[in-house]
């Protein structure tokens, strides 16, 4: 197949970074197409543990092509300290691609990310702080900046003479702070474009040539489909589509030629951020499961905020998994689970007394309560498997079990974070 995307069917986290990497072996080119800075993959290989934001998990693999897509938020300085870093820990020299029609995170974007959190006190929505939301807000607005209008002063200055009056009211009679200049603001960007000229090519012809050329490509989503502005838990959303669906929009590849979505999730629930989360554990309980959690607990990529964490949701990984397409699941993070005595799997929910099959919208899940059917666990170490029939007994029928509640077949198991505990079934 020319075209997979491996997306992730709950609240983001789910391990899409380790599938990533590992697939990357195979491809030609990894694009990310949509989302910014505001989440993190993580990956461990050969040259050490990454915490990846911007730049796509094929960066370890020497022959691949990596390429931020028109659908992705580019912080240029960020993209920049981020290719650094990688550098300067010995990972192979990454080849990585921007896409000219790709829009840029400008200067104010995060400052009003951070303000309107404060603003909202309580009610905020538990952002990264990231500028994601603001920055959509330009693009969606038509105000926002492409990475190919950073090359000529007199074009940038033009655009940001209309941008710039807009920005300066809000700051400073909703948020109290100084206004921005524009001399500076066009100076900053002319210097970053500068920096990133190279790297920015026509990422639409790119890849018509690629496919053409029956190169094999692998699409990288961010977040999962429960933070879909459409299809997730509205408000408590990011600003971006993460479904494979919008692939097609964010990195520039006919519908038809996506012939694989893998839809990753984990053998438990985890979240960043605000929102309802049916099956939180909180308490001892709660707390054992986020420290065993991952490769160092449940504490996110990119804040270092502690993850909400819970039992395995299969209400909503079934829906995440429907609005995905998904053709297969990942089930990752399994050996996490070998210190329970038994596994309870939330199999329903009940709203007013009623049993719930379906993920309902936001105002109803809400009300939610996990209805649980319960397995026995497996105590022991699952971590040196290395293939489905060398698992437990009773770790084989709880992915079994998720396979049958979900409705997707199961081809992959994680059962450690490095490259080599992935196990593929047939």
């Amino acid at each position: 197949m020319p075209v997979t995307a491996v997306v992730g069917a709950n609240w983001g986290d789910e391990g899409k970074g380790k599938l990533c990497d590992y697939l990357a072996e195979t491809a030609d080119i990894v694009i990310r197409f949509q989302g910014g800075k505001n989440a993190g993959h993580t990956i461990i290989n050969q040259y050490g543990k990454f915490a990846l934001h911007l730049v796509p998990c094929g960066v370890c693999h020497a022959h691949t092509t990596n390429l931020l897509g028109p659908g992705v938020a580019v912080d240029v300085a960020a993209l920049l300290t981020e290719l650094a870093e990688l550098r300067e820990r010995g990972a192979p020299n990454p080849h990585v691609l921007v896409a000219d029609r790709a829009q840029v995170v400008l200067p104010w974007h995060v400052e009003l990310d951070r303000l309107e959190e404060a603003r909202r006190g309580a009610a905020k929505f538990g952002s990264t702080q990231s500028g994601i939301a603001p920055f959509y807000a330009d693009k969606y607005l038509k105000v926002g900046i492409q990475v190919g209008e950073l090359f000529d002063a007199g074009h940038l200055r033009a655009r940001l003479e209309h941008t710039l009056p807009r920005i300066n009211v809000l700051r400073e009679h909703l948020y109290d702070a100084a206004p921005l200049c524009l001399d500076r603001v066009v100076e900053e960007l002319l210097a970053l474009g500068a920096k990133v000229r190279e790297m920015v090519v026509d990422a639409t012809a790119l890849l018509q040539a690629a496919l053409r050329d029956g190169k094999h490509l692998l699409l990288e989503g961010q977040l999962g489909a429960l933070r879909d502005p459409d299809h997730g838990i509205y408000p408590y959303v990011t600003s971006s589509s993460p479904l494979a669906g919008f692939a097609t929009v964010g990195a520039g590849v006919p519908a038809h030629a996506i012939g694989r979505v893998v839809a990753t999730v984990k053998a438990y629930s985890s979240c960043v951020g605000a929102g309802p989360f049916t099956t939180e554990l909180t308490g001892p309980r709660g707390d054992e499961l986020r420290e065993r959690g991952g490769d160092a607990g449940e504490y996110g990529a990119t804040t270092g905020r502690p993850r909400r964490v819970g039992w395995f949701d299969a209400v909503a990984t079934r829906y995440g998994c429907a609005v995905q397409g998904a053709t297969e699941m990942a089930v990752t993070l399994l050996d996490v689970l070998g210190y329970l005595d038994e596994l309870p799997v939330c199999t329903a929910y009940e709203v007013d007394g009623r049993r719930v099959d379906d993920f309902p919208a936001t105002a109803v899940l809400e009300r939610a309560r996990p209805r649980y059917e319960t397995l026995p666990g497996w105590k022991c170490d699952i971590s040196g498997a290395r293939s489905f029939g060398e698992l437990p007994p009773a770790a084989q029928s709880y992915v079994r079990a998720i396979e049958a509640a979900v409705g997707v077949p199961v081809r992959w198991v994680s059962n450690g974070p490095r490259r080599e505990q992935l196990i593929r079934l047939t």
